[in-house]
């Protein structure tokens, strides 16, 4: 039995990979969500304890929708060097196929890719086999983040390469067509861990915050909290030249995984959003993902909505929490990503006390209201993917995609929300319990991945 808590409960690795056809459905999908539902998590195999949950092995697990069917289930191994015990670090250097891809899925131009922010991507077929490495015909020579910023205008990907060695930040934009066409360093970056980052119409912004880089860390991830380490905000224009153009701008101590969004509100400044953990939280969190004795609750108990408005003129932030709310993994209408958005969602954890349970939120960042789709005692659910419906003319009009890891019933649904109000709309029942895990997407039918 082991005591590792990200090889248990919600966590407990699937054995096995399946392939199931014909899923029950609950109430009516609807026709439009026609594709493909992808979603990675960390799931060693059988026999391995990796020392920190992002060590394990990433895992895909894919839910077909078809005209109101559920056709298939299936799950894969991303199949990497790493996955067969080879190591990260050679006599060579860094091996970046040595991957454990079990961070994010995104497609772009045609290409399923599995990432994980320390290696290149991996890419899948239509049926999540694994194809190997890209590199974007060889001009992608460092790590790529797990989190790649799709400009829902250009249709262009924006990503990052981060390294606790210099250069410790490096920017690429690949066009629509899969085909990078800008890759310079960022002056000034150092070694705090960058996990991701967002984009706004007219400007590029990253976050350093008071995790860095730590060679005396020992659980394969060599990170860890520094108070010396300043928190800081990097704002620089879109465009070839923007990497030598680069401000810095001080914030609190902290440290954010994930952005919300970012826009330039109607005065000019940069608004940012995104779930933030203090001292205390971060080591909350971190002592779970190694299995630490002192553990304690599983992470994001202390994770909250943070709002940083950015004057470039006056060089001065704002920053606040604006919920009090335990949550993660905010998600939303990605067509309106870098453009001000009024609609935002997320996954809500218990405290440090336990309270507040798991569910599915939606903000109303217009008003202020926060709603919560409770999904119940020991139902854990995924990142709400958005999707919007046929012909919408709200920016809330579409359906939230979650999976659900139900420990008391050792079962695993898709649920179908309606993002307006949360209503469930359609359960599709899966064939095992999906682990919990952490980034998906929907990957709508197109001509190109229509089987």
């Amino acid at each position: 039995m082991t005591s590792k808590p990200y090889l248990t409960g919600h966590y407990t690795p699937a054995v096995d990979e399946i392939t199931a056809t014909g899923l029950a459905v609950e109430g009516a999908l609807p026709p439009e969500l026609t594709g493909r539902l992808i979603r990675n998590s960390h799931n060693p195999k059988p026999g391995v304890t990796p020392t920190h949950w992002f060590k394990g092995s990433g895992m895909v697990h894919g839910i077909r929708l078809r005209d109101g069917r559920a056709e298939w289930y299936r799950n894969r191994w991303v199949h990497t060097p790493a996955l067969d015990g080879a190591p990260y670090l050679t006599d060579h250097g860094p091996d970046l196929t040595a991957s454990t891809a079990g961070t994010h899925v995104v497609e772009h131009a045609g290409r399923l890719l599995a990432l994980c922010e320390a290696n290149l991507p991996f890419e899948l077929t239509p049926e999540l086999d694994t194809v190997g490495a890209f590199d974007f015909d060889g001009k992608l020579r460092s790590a790529m983040t797990a989190h790649p910023k799709t400009d829902p205008v250009t249709g262009e990907l924006h990503f990052f390469g981060s390294s606790p060695f210099p250069p410790h930040l490096l920017y690429y934009v690949a066009d629509a067509e899969g085909r990078i066409t800008h890759g310079a360093e960022v002056s000034g970056a150092t070694a705090s861990l960058k996990h991701d980052f967002a984009i706004t119409r007219h400007h590029v912004v990253f976050i350093e915050g008071s995790v860095t880089f730590d060679p005396d860390e020992h659980s394969g991830i060599p990170y860890s909290w520094n108070d010396a380490q300043p928190a800081r905000i990097g704002v620089m224009p879109r465009g070839p030249r923007g990497t030598d153009e680069i401000r810095w701008f001080p914030i609190a101590p902290g440290n954010m995984l994930h952005a919300a969004n970012a826009y330039e509100d109607d005065r000019g400044r940069i608004v940012l959003e995104g779930p933030t953990v203090d001292r205390e939280g971060f080591q909350l969190s971190w002592n779970w993902w190694v299995g630490a004795p002192d553990r304690g609750t599983e992470p994001n108990t202390r994770s909250h909505t943070r709002r940083w408005v950015i004057d470039l003129t006056a060089g001065s932030v704002d920053e606040r929490i604006i919920d009090d709310l335990a949550v993660e993994f905010p998600t939303l209408n990605e067509d309106f990503l870098g453009a001000e958005h009024r609609y935002q969602y997320a996954v809500s954890f218990p405290d440090q006390q336990g309270f507040g349970g798991y569910g599915v939120v939606k903000y109303d960042r217009a008003t202020g209201a926060r709603r919560i789709h409770q999904t119940g005692d020991a139902r854990l659910p995924s990142e709400a993917v958005f999707v919007p419906a046929a012909g919408a003319t709200r920016e809330d009009d579409g359906y939230l995609l979650t999976v659900i890891s139900d420990l008391k019933q050792d079962a695993s649904q898709l649920l179908v929300l309606d993002a307006s109000g949360l209503d469930r709309i359609a359960t599709v029942h899966l064939p095992r319990r999906v682990t919990g895990g952490i980034h998906g997407s929907w990957i709508p039918d197109t001509d190109s991945t229509r089987e």
